[in-house]
């Protein structure tokens, strides 16, 4: 039997702790899958004293993960310490600089560094794996990587963030406000103290823009990604949404335009019957649309420990399969020297149907001057629809609801900047984009 691959591990979070037990208990079954015995040799954390319940007898600590990487008697480092800086960094350089495998289950280190680590991966001759960096346990990027070789991308979109899917789903089935799913969310420990990097898109930003290069064989660029967070949805939102027949998701989405990749993440009206629409709770989801295959629609766990080490140990697994020789796929797909530079394309290109809410003043000659402004700007309306006022708001104001047919960004925001000067507004309007969608 071929030599044990030697696993070193840096970080014992709850990922971390999870994958030592999963790499443990099922020694006996993962020697048989793989042709050899997979073990843990070496670990790093902040904490040495912390009891994690883990039995490390025969392990060698490292305080240092970049000692470990560099030093430590390892064929895999596994990244589990989180974050684009140092100490995750420079242990991941260390690692493939000194010939040995890299799996991580880190999107923000990707994310920055991504085409660098790949680079340095193939000019040493070893695997950069990073499977439960995207979409938790959904096997994403295998698919992409590997299974979808040949097939031509043209789009891909999906629900990337538990924590917003989280919150959108309980305003809309149990009709609560904003903060209020937020707090639950953090209370079942679905979002941390400081939940900004979710709510505000970030977080799916960075899977996104992994996902962009792959799907299109473009650098990393998740700089160039237009982010609107969930922070602005309100539960009149999610009603209005379910009375016109759609759900509101934040979805992250890359397609090939004529003027470059579009990236965007923001809130969007789906179809009610679409199969994005059924997906709830914490779930993840992604469709990828191709010109052979048609669409492919992967869901399931986006986060949590076992879910991310599942996805970790069969990245793990892969390398322990693999044998000297073996040609790799590329850890993006295509060679990191052949991926072409990312080329930005204009949002305010963007073709879709739009949600309008305007909150304006309840007066004769209102819903003339809107459509007006709408037919100025060559806006075509599907529907305009007064709602009712609720309970409790203003006396002299209304709530009017746009729904367009597909149009540019550029011609939305030109009539709604209109709409502001016109002096019967009030607040700021909501625009929401309508997204086709894959239906049952």
């Amino acid at each position: 039997m071929t030599d044990a691959l030697k696993i070193g591990i840096a970080g014992l979070g709850t990922v971390g702790a999870a994958l030592f037990r999963a790499i443990t208990t099922r020694h006996n079954l993962l020697t048989e899958i793989c042709g050899r015995e997979i073990l843990i040799t070496a670990v790093s954390a902040r904490d040495r004293s912390r009891d994690r319940g883990l039995n490390l007898d025969g392990v060698t600590w490292y305080d240092d993960p970049v000692v470990m990487a560099r030093d430590a008697d390892i064929d895999v480092l596994v990244e589990l310490i989180g974050g684009d800086a140092d100490p995750a960094h420079a242990a991941a350089i260390a690692a493939l600089s000194a010939g040995r495998h890299l799996v991580t289950a880190n999107k923000a280190l990707l994310a920055k560094h991504g085409v660098e680590l790949a680079l340095l991966a193939e000019a040493n001759g070893v695997l950069l794996n990073f499977e439960a960096a995207v979409a938790g346990g959904i096997p994403v990027i295998k698919a992409m990587r590997e299974s979808l070789t040949g097939n031509a991308v043209t789009r891909i979109y999906g629900i990337l963030n538990g924590t917003c899917n989280y919150i959108l789903t309980r305003m809309q089935r149990d009709n609560l406000g904003f903060a209020e799913c937020l707090a639950e969310a953090q209370r079942l420990g679905y979002a941390e103290a400081d939940p900004t990097f979710d709510i505000e898109g970030d977080d799916t930003a960075h899977k996104l823009s992994i996902l962009t290069s792959l799907a299109f064989g473009t650098q990393i660029a998740a700089d160039e990604v237009y982010i609107e967070g969930i922070t602005n949805i309100s539960i009149d939102d999610i009603h209005a949404a379910d009375e016109l027949g759609y759900r509101i998701k934040l979805l992250g989405v890359a397609q090939r335009t004529a003027t470059g990749i579009e990236q965007r993440v923001h809130p969007t009206m789906v179809p009610k019957g679409s199969m994005i629409a059924q997906v709830e709770g914490v779930t993840n989801a992604v469709t990828i649309e191709t010109d052979i295959l048609g669409e492919l629609m992967l869901s399931g766990p986006g986060a949590g420990g076992d879910a991310t080490a599942s996805a970790v140990l069969g990245d793990i697994a892969d390398i322990a399969k693999s044998r000297p020789g073996h040609q790799h796929a590329p850890a993006l797909g295509r060679p990191a020297d052949k991926l072409e530079p990312y080329q930005r394309a204009q949002i305010q290109s963007h073709e879709g149907g739009y949600f309008i809410s305007l909150k304006v003043d309840d007066r004769a000659g209102v819903f003339a001057a809107i459509a007006t402004m709408m037919a100025k700007n060559d806006i075509s309306l599907e529907s305009i629809v007064q709602r009712a006022r609720p309970a409790g708001s203003e006396a002299n104001a209304q709530t009017v609801i746009l729904v367009t047919h597909a149009t540019t960004e550029s011609k939305v925001r030109a009539a709604v900047d209109g709409i502001k000067t016109e002096g019967y507004l009030s607040g700021e309007p909501q625009v929401i984009r309508i997204e086709r969608t894959r239906e049952n």
